[in-house]
């Protein structure tokens, strides 16, 4: 079960941003692998780090906050996504500012490519059934000339002369505590231990290039309007062969003609005449299956509901599997006519001798409106 996050960084869930600041430096020098040697010290580090990309943001945390880990899903659907930010850099440098310590690997490490974000408009019954839908990305890509080395074709980047290859320079600085010596990230090659005589023409040297592709997005059934799909490895390119970001496709769920969604359920609002609400009546109602035919009950009143189960919309869960069905809730209308004819009006006459004139209440606590009111409102 994942760990709570305020808890993580020892903060209570009022904690503003200097506090998880604060908080994170701290369980971050405590359980960093360098100076901590228990075997749960970097899966510690990590949490930290997993817990301060969530509270530090606040949108982020704003959704943590309400539906938890839930949040961000788990496997490839949720409703967020991590930009892969790697705060263990920073306190690598602080490390080796107060050890005097080298990083372990000689140079600048390889980082994960930037997650991306595309967004996708979906028809309502898409967003019920589910569909295979094409989009279009542009993204940098590795360029093919050079492979990513950013030299020219036929020639290679070379060893810098200021690191000798290490990608790092030490320095040697006074401070209140005596000599400390930093490490830093080599200014003539920025880190990566070689510099480009010759820059690859087609990508000027980055080593990447822009382009647009074709991706297919499996969207399941059930999704809703602000939904993420994760696309893993379909981001931008990591650098120094790291691994590709991630592309978060956002859905965005169109409003249907008369259908509207509730949680999992489909509501549909109906109109009958006043003739179908005294008699009853069996009438045909649409729904995402195609027609289905119910029965209105002689004397339906304004705001009676009729459920047709399992047409509602399927239960996604964060796998992307689906459990159960909602229902379709058809809500009844009695329509009063505005206009009538003069037939009509003759009729409506004779019929209001029949009923009389008294005002008779019900007796309920609560009348049609407020009913129609808590029915919309999920109460």
């Amino acid at each position: 079960m994942a760990k709570d996050y305020y808890e993580v960084l020892g903060v209570q869930r009022s904690a503003n941003q200097d506090e998880i600041k604060k908080a994170f430096r701290r369980v971050s020098k405590k359980y960093h692998p360098d100076i901590n040697p228990e075997p749960d010290a970097q899966e510690k580090f990590q949490e930290a780090n997993e817990a301060y990309q969530v509270l530090s943001d606040p949108d982020k945390r704003k959704r943590y906050d309400t539906f938890g880990h839930a949040a961000f899903g788990q496997g490839d659907f949720g409703a967020g996504g991590f930009a892969g930010g790697d705060f263990s850099d920073i306190f690598d440098e602080f490390m080796g500012a107060f050890t005097g310590r080298q990083r372990s690997s000689g140079r600048r490490r390889s980082r994960q490519g930037r997650d991306l974000r595309a967004d996708l408009n979906l028809t309502f019954e898409q967003a019920v059934f589910g569909d295979t839908v094409d989009i279009e990305v542009t993204r940098l890509e590795t360029c093919e000339v050079c492979d990513g080395s950013g030299a020219e074709a036929g020639t290679s980047p070379t060893t810098c002369p200021d690191c000798n290859g290490a990608g790092q320079v030490r320095q040697m600085r006074q401070t209140f505590l005596g000599s400390m010596v930093t490490v830093t990230d080599c200014p003539r090659c920025g880190g990566a231990g070689t510099i480009i005589e010759k820059r690859c023409n087609n990508c000027d040297g980055s080593g990447r290039r822009q382009k647009t592709r074709t991706l297919e997005v499996n969207v399941p059934p059930g999704v809703d309007d602000g939904t993420q799909i994760r696309l893993s490895g379909e981001g931008e390119p990591g650098e120094r062969g790291g691994p590709a970001g991630h592309l978060y496709v956002v859905l965005h769920v169109q409003e249907h003609e008369y259908f509207k969604r509730r949680n999992h359920d489909i509501l549909l609002e109906i109109n009958i005449n006043i003739a179908q609400a005294a008699l009853g009546d069996k009438i045909v109602v649409p729904t995402v299956e195609g027609e289905e035919t119910i029965d209105i009950k002689a004397g339906t009143q304004t705001g009676h509901v009729v459920r047709l189960k399992n047409l509602g919309f399927p239960k996604l869960r964060s796998n992307g599997t689906t459990q159960g069905r909602g229902d379709q809730v058809c809500l009844v209308n009695v329509a009063v006519p505005t206009k009538l004819t003069k037939e009509q009006r003759q009729l409506f006459e004779e019929l209001s001798k029949t009923l009389g004139t008294e005002l008779v209440t019900t007796g309920q606590d609560k009348n049609i409106f407020d009913r129609v009111v808590d029915f919309f409102s999920g109460s």
